[in-house]
């Protein structure tokens, strides 16, 4: 309630972070990061001798979603690019990605590790006459798997 005292156990700030591209040398600057979710398929069945008129609710093949990553453009800074002209008919350069949470000490929090991400689409920057803002691209990643990891 308002007015009593709070504990030192907070919610942690989002706005610290780092990921990782392929390695932990590889380490790019981003403004955001999205998508970083998992969820288990429905699966439904009915015993065949059940007097219930429903069904029982099971968990299946986990969905995952693409991971959306955004960055300002700079000049010369083609990475994006690359990697997603890395992938041809039947070749795909997967990598690991890794993003990190830092509270604000920079102290690792959080991580989440997407296993064999590939890179499915580059959006370029949209261009306005009358904008103030900062060019974005954006790059979707698919991935094969999420492992979160505290601390």
């Amino acid at each position: 309630m308002a007015g009593e005292a709070q504990g030192s156990n907070w919610p942690l700030p989002k706005l610290y972070f780092t990921v990782h591209l392929g390695s932990q040398d590889n380490e790019a600057s981003f403004q955001e990061v999205s998508g970083l979710d998992i969820e288990p398929q429905v699966i439904e069945y009915r015993h065949n001798d059940s007097v219930k008129f429903s069904t029982i609710d099971m968990p299946g093949i986990t969905k995952k979603g693409n991971v959306t990553l955004k960055k300002g453009l700079f000049i010369n800074d083609i990475n994006f690019r690359k990697w997603y002209d890395a992938i041809k008919m039947n070749t795909i350069k997967k990598e690991t990605v890794i993003i990190q949470l830092l509270d604000e000490a920079g102290s690792l929090v959080m991580t989440w590790t997407l296993d064999n991400a590939w890179s499915t689409k580059v959006t370029a920057t949209d261009m306005k006459s009358d904008a103030n803002e900062v060019a974005v691209e954006t790059l979707e990643l698919r991935h094969e798997g999420l492992t979160i990891k505290n601390g």
